[in-house]
């Protein structure tokens, strides 16, 4: 798949089939779209173009900036889209005068100028230009002039999007992680920066990372015990493999090596301090220092929630079961 990020320098696609919209997830629902997109493009021996933007178009069109919370970072969208077999992806940079454009001019300048498309697949209820005027009966009306084919995306697969992408946003919210990895198709996965902590997993017996959440846009997962994959990146930016032995996980971006096993921690601690939300990742028969490095973490399943124990000792019985349990999931 190839990448554009400047729309001014498109090269010449051939038989374009675009469609348009956030991807967010690029979950069930959108490959579904993806693989009609590519069997139109078959047919005409065509090449597949998704057009997305960035930042999201809610950040720049709505004063409700803090609420968006993201399945996916720019790059983790490019990386799943990339495994969907797509021949192009362009990234628009989404800003207020693009917003306010009129609806023709969207059309006439941007769609047609810039992708000189064969075919536009949308939904019917995709809105375009200033106050969102443009719609999928504008496009209709303009495909005589602008010699395109126009096909709609059918209403209960739209449906089916927005359904899916409120439920797995829901369930991430609330550590409902069978749900979200159904409905999304591959594991709930997210990075963090590994920083310093207290030390108390490694005097308890169980070293943790320590990670702050490198994208603060990125949805945040609920609070309680996982299990867990992880990945290193290194200084050459790859992911590095555990034992170069391969592990069997549901994820599109870790099927050519193996992640190390894992168990995660997410909350307050209440048996500790419950001073700050934290998110520590004990990674299993690993002791590298690994502070400043950038972790991926793939949540597999959610074990329990946090509980406050008694003393020291409970918790450390308490965390031996939860290992146990993860390498059950692993």
């Amino acid at each position: 798949m190839k990448v554009h990020r400047d729309i001014d320098h498109l090269p010449p696609f051939r038989n374009a089939v675009i469609t348009i919209g956030t991807f967010d997830g690029v979950h069930e629902g959108h490959r579904k779209i993806i693989e009609h997109l590519k069997q139109e493009a078959e047919k005409i021996n065509g090449e597949t173009v998704i057009i997305t933007f960035h930042p999201h178009p809610r950040k720049v069109v709505s004063s409700a900036i803090l609420g968006i919370r993201l399945i996916n970072t720019l790059d983790e969208k490019i990386e799943l889209l990339e495994k969907t077999g797509v021949d192009h992806l362009a990234i628009v940079p989404f800003t207020e005068v693009f917003a306010n454009q009129q609806a023709e001019e969207y059309i006439r300048n941007f769609l047609i100028e810039k992708f000189h498309p064969h075919t536009i697949i949308i939904g019917y209820d995709h809105r375009f230009g200033r106050d969102r005027q443009g719609d999928y009966r504008l496009l209709e009306k303009m495909a005589t002039t602008y010699k395109y084919v126009l096909k709609e995306i059918p209403k209960h697969m739209l449906d089916e999007i927005a359904i899916s992408s409120t439920n797995i946003r829901e369930a991430i919210i609330h550590g409902d992680i069978d749900t979200a990895n159904k409905l999304l198709g591959y594991d709930f996965f997210f990075e963090g920066l590994v920083v310093d902590g207290d030390k108390l997993g490694r005097k308890l017996g169980y070293p943790t990372a320590n990670l702050k959440i490198i994208d603060e846009e990125k949805i945040h997962l609920g609070d309680g015990i996982y299990a867990v994959y992880a990945e290193l990146q290194t200084e050459k930016g790859k992911w590095q493999m555990a034992n170069g032995k391969r592990q069997t996980t549901n994820s599109p971006l870790a099927t050519d090596h193996s992640p190390f096993k894992g168990m995660m921690s997410i909350g307050f601690r209440p048996t500790v301090d419950a001073k700050k939300r934290v998110v520590e990742v004990n990674i299993f028969d690993f002791d590298e220092e690994i502070y400043g490095k950038t972790i991926r973490v793939y949540v597999k399943k959610y074990l329990r929630p946090e509980i406050k124990f008694n003393n020291l000792d409970e918790l450390v019985k308490q965390i031996g079961l939860d290992k146990i349990e993860s390498l059950k999931w692993l």
